[in-house]
């Protein structure tokens, strides 16, 4: 995918699976950067939402003037000022004062854990199958060394 381009052209030209590929492709990323300007997972997941609805519904030109990438956050970006210009005439009380933002922060580190986990399910799945079961064991199933090789039933030292 040449950056999300070719994926709405095809979309603009009937085909929804392009649409879902972006979806895919940028959501993700979209809700951390969203996240940064509203301090607020629920309601970075809810702009991203509205991201792809006004994408669906008003099909915005993409002029080719930048990456379809930027374009995307630029249009997430002006999405997040606009809400946060909304809600704004609703509370007084400044955002990070009604929400826990460590709340945020453990999210975004789970979520680096479990890319971390992906990678190395990758990685563990190249090996002999004895060495995957032993650091499955441990590294996905929290044994002990020890716990490890009793489930194997090979020596602690091996």
């Amino acid at each position: 995918m040449d950056n999300g381009a070719s994926s709405y052209r095809r979309f603009l030209e009937g085909d929804n699976e392009g649409l879902a590929e972006i979806v895919r492709e940028y959501s993700d990323g979209l809700i951390f950067y969203i996240n940064s300007y509203v301090q607020n997972i629920s309601l970075a997941e809810e702009i991203m939402e509205d991201v792809f609805v006004e994408i669906a519904l008003k099909r915005p030109k993409y002029k080719e003037e930048s990456s379809f990438k930027t374009w995307l956050y630029a249009i997430a970006r002006n999405t997040s000022i606009d809400c946060l210009k909304k809600n704004s005439r609703y509370y007084d009380i400044p955002v990070d004062e009604m929400y826990n933002i460590s709340d945020e922060q453990d999210l975004e580190k789970s979520y680096i854990r479990e890319e971390r986990k992906i990678q190395l399910h990758k990685v563990i799945a190249s090996l002999v199958p004895d060495y995957q079961q032993v650091l499955y064991l441990i590294f996905f199933e929290s044994f002990s060394n020890l716990e490890a090789a009793k489930i194997m039933k090979i020596a602690i030292n091996k």
